[in-house]
């Protein structure tokens, strides 16, 4: 199977917040950032994988600093882990008023992706080799992720979550 770094699956996009973009107090509406996320996720996803993703999952999304209208929106977006066939992607989203110069991380969110084939069936995903102490963190932390997503999913009972009880026993201790 094909290895690859993770900053091959990094992107950056960037969006104008426009007038049609935010709500009555002139903030940026959270679902056309949501909807954002999603293509910057997609993209970073895509390019990992060098196949058809979908969306499996959106999770973990943290609305910490509202977005005004004008303001410049970048979304950073990199594959943090890889599993058989699907991906999980770290987003980061920055808020810029390019006037004042003033930049804030807005939010955050981790999307899951499977790779499929031209008849929807899931095709296998290269696995992801982390070389920065950042990467290493979040790869590491995305097995925890992902068993609780299929706890809360009805997809894993919680006594096979092996990570995620190893670290509660940890803290027991």
């Amino acid at each position: 199977m094909r290895e690859k770094h993770p900053q091959g699956s990094y992107i950056t996009m960037n969006e104008l917040v426009l007038p049609n973009d935010t709500n009555t107090l002139h903030n940026l509406m959270g679902g056309r950032l949501l909807h954002w996320m999603d293509i910057a996720a997609a993209i970073s996803a895509q390019k990992h994988c060098n196949n058809i993703v979908v969306t499996a999952s959106v999770d973990n999304v943290s609305f910490s600093h509202p977005i005004k209208l004008g303001d410049v929106v970048t979304i950073h977006a990199k594959v943090s882990r890889a599993f058989n066939t699907s991906v999980e992607v770290r987003l980061d989203v920055w808020a810029e008023n390019i006037p004042s110069g003033h930049k804030v991380k807005s939010n955050e969110a981790y999307y899951t992706f499977v790779a499929v084939d031209d008849d929807s069936k899931t095709v296998p995903v290269p696995a992801i080799i982390p070389q920065t102490e950042e990467e290493k963190e979040l790869f590491n932390g995305a097995l925890r992720r992902r068993q609780l997503r299929l706890i809360l999913g009805g997809k894993m009972k919680p006594d096979d979550a092996t990570e995620l009880k190893a670290l509660f026993t940890a803290v027991k201790q």
